[in-house]
């Protein structure tokens, strides 16, 4: 086992063939950065609006969240690739199934996803901000938008940037499931090239690829996660000295 992957020779046929890797790890990046603005839209959108007092919206909003929370993602990726395809055929009287192309496919998919775990995310920020700040801001004479904008989002983004950074991670590693359509990502091309040739070296090379795109983003969570734990000792600190 360990000579074989060890192999020279399978390694010089890797490199071969390495303009499928980076053809599939193109494809990764565009559905990772498509699928993660899916999602900031539609969890910043979902995020503020279900902190609002109006019923249905937030109903709306909790079975879309619930939903997408609590069936697994491959489930949906062939919803999207099989079952929509029939539904717009049928919608439209078409002679054959409409194919919706790969990357509309994991872009969508993704951004759907994880747009309900980033608009839980945002709503948790918003609630934790007091109440009595917004009240202030009304006193002051700011508008329900201004008050978001100045005085609610700057404190969210301090508290939702460690699982907002996750999620991104999460997404980005999620690509691999666009894989099981025959996506044309890097784990579809590691999976065909290992199928080929029997070399698991494919699957090394994916491996190193996906760590080396994951890597700063699980570093950038840490990072963020050990400043949201400082920054209650550094206000208090702060409120110390000014009462000295």
């Amino acid at each position: 086992m360990i000579d074989g992957l060890l192999n020279a020779n399978r390694w010089k046929v890797l490199f071969e063939n390495f303009d499928m890797f980076t053809d599939g790890i193109v494809m990764t990046i565009k559905v990772a950065i498509l699928g993660w603005l899916i999602a900031m839209v539609i969890g910043i959108a979902f995020g503020i609006l279900c902190t609002k007092k109006s019923k249905v919206i937030r109903g709306i909003i909790k079975v879309y969240v619930e939903f997408f929370q609590n069936t697994p993602l491959p489930l949906q990726i062939f919803f999207y690739y099989n079952g929509v395809p029939i539904i717009i055929k049928a919608i439209f009287n078409l002679s054959r199934p409409f194919r919706l192309s790969k990357l509309l496919i994991g872009s969508v998919g993704l951004g759907l996803y994880h747009g309900a775990y980033i608009a839980e995310v945002i709503r948790t920020g918003i609630e934790a901000v007091p109440k009595g700040q917004r009240e202030a801001a009304e006193s002051q004479g700011f508008s329900e938008l201004q008050t978001m904008i100045f005085i609610v989002i700057p404190q969210t983004l301090k508290m939702i940037l460690p699982p907002l950074t996750s999620q991104t991670l999460n997404l980005l590693k999620n690509t691999s499931v666009l894989a099981m359509i025959a996506g044309m990502d890097v784990m579809y091309y590691a999976d065909s090239f290992v199928s080929s040739y029997g070399y698991l070296q494919g699957y090394i090379v994916c491996a190193v690829m996906y760590f080396i795109l994951c890597l700063p983003l699980a570093l950038l969570a840490t990072h963020f996660e050990k400043r949201a734990k400082q920054l209650p000792t550094e206000k208090k600190s702060r409120g110390k000295r000014e009462v000295a």
